[in-house]
């Protein structure tokens, strides 16, 4: 049984990592959910402290992978429309353009969105920029928070 459970989580870690550059899933929660998987096995048991004070950097992160585009946009000058776009653009980029789509999808679709609301070429762009920034800090945080999760799966089973 532990080596299902040793199994199940590592693919939580590939599949949470996966998900801190794909919009669809949820990156950091499905790594955090290895950490409950190995903890279930008889070879490598974690403090309740642990448990929870990384659950609660999940519900963090969670909430900064929404609010940092929103803020980069905003604090840029964008609108509803560039944060649309930016929301559109990333999904779009994953699946017209892969692997550099999810790189510029945000950026893209920032620019069209303020472009469609009306904006001038230069605001549009101020407002892309500033979308792609938060997207990225957004990724930047939330793989630094997989790859934590990840070595002390590591460490925890070796």
């Amino acid at each position: 049984m532990d080596l299902l459970l040793t199994i199940a989580g590592a693919g939580c870690l590939l599949v949470g990592l996966a998900g801190c550059f794909l919009p669809a899933l949820p990156g950091p929660p499905i790594a955090y959910l290895a950490l409950w998987l190995l903890d279930m096995t008889e070879r490598v048991e974690f403090s309740w402290g642990q448990l929870l004070c990384w659950g609660l950097l999940v519900v963090v992160v969670q909430l900064l992978d929404w609010l940092t585009p929103v803020w980069g946009a905003k604090y840029s000058g964008g609108s509803r429309w560039g944060n649309r776009g930016c929301l559109i653009g990333t999904v779009a980029g994953l699946f017209i353009f892969p692997p550099w789509g999810i790189l510029l999808g945000p950026f893209l679709g920032a620019v069209a969105g303020e472009l469609l609301s009306g904006r001038r070429g230069d605001e549009a762009l101020l407002a892309g920029l500033g979308a792609f920034a938060g997207f990225f800090v957004s990724v930047v945080v939330k793989v630094m928070l997989c790859g934590y999760f990840i070595y002390c799966f590591l460490v925890g089973y070796f």
